[in-house]
């Protein structure tokens, strides 16, 4: 397998489970799918910033142990974002709070960007800054892809000059058909949605490619989404076809809810 060159940039935080759970894990769109492009043996760095507390040392040293490059994480005083998390009876997860920390106003600066801009694959995950960095990029030829779902402001969710655009829309395959359809005539280069239960597809402004699911025992569906991202850029990448690009997705997904958490790590008590 050849190697590539991956950044990610954007969102870290700890995912606190709160009691009786009272555990907390490593997270974020854009750590999960450096760790899964490490995992899978690319040369992935991360772009962000933690907090000068012992949340921001968690991340920096987790990421490091998982073979993430990790030069360009700013300490920043204030405190790493956090998301506490209430698991109801019947399993699911309700977000009670979240604080982005001293992730929020973060932007690379200009060492960051000459060494992004030297990279094969730049992805953003959760990102404030108006679409500074995707229009940036891609007007000096980089591929950069963005995980639009976990944005919230519309301030933020431009898809212009994007590779691939990554999206959800539940489990309709007609709507996330025209999810992908609205994305591509938005300026994005391809969309690709994902679908829960019933899988995934792409769509390039001329084909609509979709795969289904890998059944596995469910143990968490946390960081899933993260790693179908991984595993389908990495497939992309290496110039792969389109089905074979969400099959490694799937694949990757699907293994990430066989364990805890978006990637494997030791869980601290809160």
């Amino acid at each position: 397998m050849m190697a590539f060159r991956f950044a990610a940039v954007g969102d870290n935080c700890i995912d606190r489970f709160l009691p009786p759970v009272g555990l907390a894990q490593v997270g974020g769109n854009a750590v999960n799918v450096a760790v899964q492009l490490a995992r899978l043996g690319h040369a992935a760095s991360y772009f962000g910033a933690v907090g000068d507390d012992p949340d921001g040392r968690r991340i920096r040293t987790l990421l490091a142990a998982n073979g993430v490059g990790v030069a360009h994480v700013d300490t920043r005083p204030g405190n790493t974002a956090f998301t506490d998390i209430r698991v109801m009876p019947d399993g699911d997860r309700i977000m009670t709070y979240e604080d982005f920390g001293v992730c929020r106003g973060y932007a690379p600066g200009e060492t960051a960007l000459i060494a992004l801009a030297a990279v094969d694959h730049v992805h953003i995950g959760w990102l404030d800054d108006g679409g500074e960095l995707r229009r940036r990029l891609a007007a000096a030829g980089v591929s950069v892809s963005q995980d639009i779902s976990v944005n919230a402001d519309p301030h933020n969710l431009g898809v212009e000059g994007l590779a691939i655009a990554f999206a959800s829309a539940g489990d309709d395959p007609a709507q996330a058909a025209d999810r992908a359809s609205d994305l591509v005539a938005r300026g994005a280069k391809r969309a690709v949605v994902t679908m829960g239960p019933v899988g995934s597809l792409a769509y390039d402004g001329r084909n609509l490619v979709r795969v289904g699911i890998r059944p596995v025992e469910v143990v968490d569906t946390t960081g899933a989404g993260d790693s179908f991202i991984a595993g389908y850029l990495a497939a992309h990448v290496g110039g792969m076809p389109a089905a074979a690009c969400l099959e490694a997705g799937r694949d990757r997904a699907a293994m990430t809810c066989t364990h805890v958490g978006g990637f494997p790590q030791q869980l601290a008590a809160i």
